[in-house]
């Protein structure tokens, strides 16, 4: 990130200031070289809109979402402890994340705990941004490609957003075509509820596989989606069709970062 702006929140309190927002990066958008470029085009979104936000850097911790998923309700309120003790040092008020688990998670379960954030989901914030004025997008590249939008569980069904991811797709003057199993009759990428870090189970085919499947139907361009697991099942879905050269997998951010050439 160092030929991006992006300032950490201890440097802003050294400074006197205090951001707008800050910029929850998640486990995936830090480590995972897919994901981390989902990262980037969200920064750089961020900086074309002239937010004044920051990131907590090496002193953000995983949200514990893995953890509670996979039973371990113990370690979960470890790591939420911890990052709602530095979240409330900074008196942080408003969260913005790429990631639909550590979104649930900091907006659901960590008022228990003691952290109440204002949280939002990056195609909620995008949307925004749009809506004010602060942010214009045109077609470019993805005029007229057909796009389908895979709903993550945790930013759907969890939380019923399902309009601003299609509302994004739409401004880029693209075709939006709905799978059969869309909204909330959505079918989970295979990742969710920690799975991602576990063998499979026996069965006849992966889920990732059917729902790949489901997209492919649709005969998109793009397979959309606004989660770096599902970012990760459905890559490895198109793999397995050896559909890569005609299908696409872009996470929204991406979308609009290339649509607005960043």
């Amino acid at each position: 990130m160092s030929e991006l702006k992006v300032p950490t929140m201890a440097e802003m309190m050294a400074s006197g200031q205090q951001p707008d927002v800050l910029f929850w990066v998640g486990c995936a958008g830090s480590f995972d070289d897919r994901a981390k470029k989902i990262t980037r085009a969200f920064v750089k979104i961020l900086n074309k809109a002239g937010i004044n936000f920051a990131v907590l850097g090496t002193e953000e911790s995983c949200t514990g979402d893995p953890a509670k998923r996979a039973g371990n309700e113990f370690l979960f309120q470890m790591q939420a402890m911890g990052n709602i003790q530095v979240l409330n040092a900074y008196e942080i008020k408003k969260i913005v994340t790429t990631c639909p688990h550590c979104f649930n998670t900091l907006k659901n379960e960590y008022p228990e705990l003691g952290g109440d954030y204002q949280v939002k989901h990056h195609s909620q914030f995008l949307q925004e941004l749009i809506n004010e004025g602060k942010l214009t997008v045109e077609g470019g590249t993805f005029k007229g490609k057909k796009i389908t939008f895979h709903d993550p569980c945790y930013l759907g069904r969890a939380n019923d957003v399902y309009e601003a991811p299609r509302e994004l797709v739409e401004k880029l003057d693209a075709e939006l075509v709905e799978m059969k199993r869309c909204k909330s009759k959505g079918l989970c990428c295979g990742a969710g509820g920690a799975q991602m870090f576990k063998e499979a189970e026996k069965g006849d085919k992966e889920v990732n596989i059917e729902r790949t499947e489901e997209a492919m139907e649709t005969k998109p361009d793009i397979i959309a989606t606004g989660c770096p697991f599902c970012m990760t099942m459905m890559t490895d879905g198109v793999k397995i069709k050896e559909k890569e050269t005609e299908v696409k997998v872009y996470d929204l951010a991406e979308m609009i970062a290339e649509a607005n050439d960043l």
